[in-house]
């Protein structure tokens, strides 16, 4: 029988797949891997210690650790076979965030590892009357260890308990990442989630018995279903961090997956890195290299060199190509990209070299996924997030009156849509609009569906609504393929497009420091520090030659006319205490950067 509720998943996978290597991760620097059975055996022991707490059906358990592994999985299959809900949160928050959360949630316990996790989550324990303990995954002075509520006795009441469980039924509460506020729970049912993992069994190209590795945060709705889905595939789960990732020792060589997926800035960062060693090459490499990367130019997904042009893919591949495989573990068969908007170029450049890149769309609110590239012949679209998944549908809202002609809000309909908030039905009730008898699911995105191979529709998204700019002129502008057209550039580390009620648009740009110095090297640019580089005449005149070359890609409202450099780099965690500019997914959070350059701002718009 095929799963219903995530607690059938691992004993799908013993019955039809079973692993001696299901999930593993580095201990001491050895890789150490728990099969399907143990994690079973161990899910077990969780499940059972956890009623002899006294945890009842419907209990919140809260869980974050800094880097993903199997401890989390093995305590996910404990909370999901007796009833309990998971209440996943992300290491990277404040100790004030971790009060909210567990207050809203009313969670009982918690479970943490890595770092100074279980510090920050016993400071807000005094805040939070619901959460009676915190256990540590790792064993340390003065932390309760998770192992110490493993029970031995007790099964038959976690089988009849498990066997209560109905799909419609609460599974989990993901709260959002906040880039409007204050997070929101999103409940999650066992049926939104599994049929988002059935509707895409057929969209990967791993099989069973692949190795693949994790390394986002599992505590995110995007990278917890892939867990799920290889689950239900009998993949073999490696997980790591993004720290330990690249280099000779790093966990990609070590591994050598088959399959991971990722977000669009890591993608860049591997770009970055690749054409800044093209930069360090001389003479005939250095010719050979650059020429490589042009042909790409002329790659989509369906492209298939002929006659000379395939002699010269043959030999790109063979001098370059091969070699950026290589350093991505060589096994790759593909990688799936979301959670932000990934530029055309990066997903085209790796896709053209051998590693097939596909852009996926989807909302904590969709359990995600609503639509996804496929790695199948006539099934992407290179500057699209893909078709529309199986029992899932998508009503393009052009109600608002505001966009293009076949361009409006998304919405979603099907098996995937949330519960709702938890404890906000008003804000439930704010993203559901009935339209033709059916309840959809309001996305705040903006896009269109365009025609594409396969004779399939794709799905393009042209922005966020709440981040459309209205320039006092009245016209409205999107910043989003903006940017992302913009950070195509090497030199382009992040950019924010600006000019809400201005004008005219402007820009805060922070350059890429390594690509800088190497341009400033190329160039006869003597470097001194970062901060004094980004006044130099000559790298302010290098940077409007790249707003002078892109603006003509946007409409005359939509060109960047002014522009600021910035020496701090954007981060999702920030030491000093105050406010981090990203979210832990990497997105922008408009208003905190708005706030934090408004000087800058200003002076931009005082000239």
């Amino acid at each position: 029988m095929e799963p219903t509720r995530l607690s059938d998943l691992i004993h799908y996978q013993a019955a039809n797949f079973p692993l001696q290597r299901a999930f593993g991760h580095r201990v001491d620097g050895e890789w150490k891997y728990y099969s399907t059975q143990e994690v079973i055996e161990l899910g077990n022991k969780v499940s059972r210690g956890l009623l002899k707490l006294g945890v009842k059906k419907g209990d919140r358990i809260g869980v974050a650790v800094t880097q993903n592994r199997p401890e989390w999985t093995i305590l996910d299959v404990g909370i999901q076979q007796i009833g309990a809900i998971n209440v996943p949160v992300y290491a990277t928050i404040t100790t004030e965030d971790y009060a909210y959360i567990f207050n809203d949630s009313e969670a009982k316990y918690c479970f943490v590892g890595g770092g100074d996790l279980y510090e920050k989550v016993k400071a807000a324990q005094a805040q939070v009357p619901s959460l009676k303990e915190i256990y540590s995954f790792d064993k340390k002075e003065g932390q309760p260890y998770w192992e110490t509520i493993f029970a031995e006795d007790g099964q038959a009441e976690v089988d009849a308990l498990q066997a209560q469980i109905k799909p419609e039924e609460l599974a989990t509460i993901i709260y959002t990442s906040g880039t409007t506020g204050v997070p929101k729970g999103v409940m999650l049912s066992h049926n939104n989630i599994i049929s988002n993992i059935m509707a895409g069994k057929g969209a990967f190209p791993f099989v069973a018995g692949d190795t693949v590795l994790s390394f986002l945060p599992v505590c995110h709705i995007y990278e917890r279903v892939v867990i799920y889905l290889y689950t239900l595939f009998g993949v073999s789960v490696a997980f790591t961090g993004t720290d330990n990732l690249g280099g000779e020792q790093g966990d990609l060589m070590a591994v050598k997956p088959h399959f991971f997926t990722t977000v669009p800035r890591l993608l860049e960062k591997v770009y970055e890195r690749i054409y800044n060693k093209g930069l360090d090459l001389t003479g005939l490499k250095k010719k050979l290299f650059f020429w490589a990367l042009k042909l790409t130019e002329d790659y989509h997904y369906e492209f298939k060199p002929k006659g000379w042009k395939a002699i010269q893919w043959k030999i790109a591949d063979k001098l370059i190509f091969s070699k950026w495989r290589a350093a991505l573990g060589g096994n790759l068969k593909g990688i799936t990209t979301g959670a932000a908007a990934c530029p055309r170029r990066i997903a085209q450049v790796f896709s053209a070299a051998g590693i097939p890149i596909r852009e996926g769309y989807g909302l904590t609110e969709t359990s995600p996924v609503i639509t996804l590239n496929l790695f199948e012949p006539g099934g992407a679209l290179l500057g699209s997030v893909g078709p529309v998944i199986d029992q899932v549908e998508v009503l393009i809202d052009e109600s608002d009156g505001i966009f293009r002609p076949g361009e409006g809000e998304i919405l979603a309909y099907g098996p995937n849509v949330m519960m709702g908030y938890y404890n906000k039905p008003e804000a439930t009730a704010a993203v559901m609009k009935t339209i033709n008898g059916k309840t959809w699911f309001c996305t705040g995105d903006v896009g269109k569906m365009v025609d594409g191979p396969g004779g399939r529709k794709y799905l393009q998204i042209t922005d966020r609504k709440k981040e459309l700019l209205k320039t006092s002129g009245g016209k409205y502008v999107a910043p989003t393929p903006i940017e992302s057209r913009f950070r195509e550039n090497f030199l382009i580390e992040q950019m924010m497009v600006i000019g809400e009620q201005r004008k005219f648009v402007s820009a805060l740009i922070v350059p890429a420091e390594p690509a800088l110095k190497d341009w400033c090297d190329e160039n006869q640019v003597e470097w001194t520090t970062f901060p004094e580089m980004l006044h130099h005449p000559k790298v302010l005149g290098k940077f409007q030659s790249i707003v002078d070359d892109i603006n003509p890609s946007f409409s005359h409202i939509d060109q960047i006319k002014k522009f600021r450099l910035l020496d701090k780099v954007w981060e999702p965690v920030k030491s000093d205490g105050t406010e981090a500019e990203l979210t832990p997914t990497m997105k922008l959070k408009r208003r905190v950067i708005l706030e934090k350059y408004k000087a800058e701002i200003e002076d931009i718009y005082a000239e």
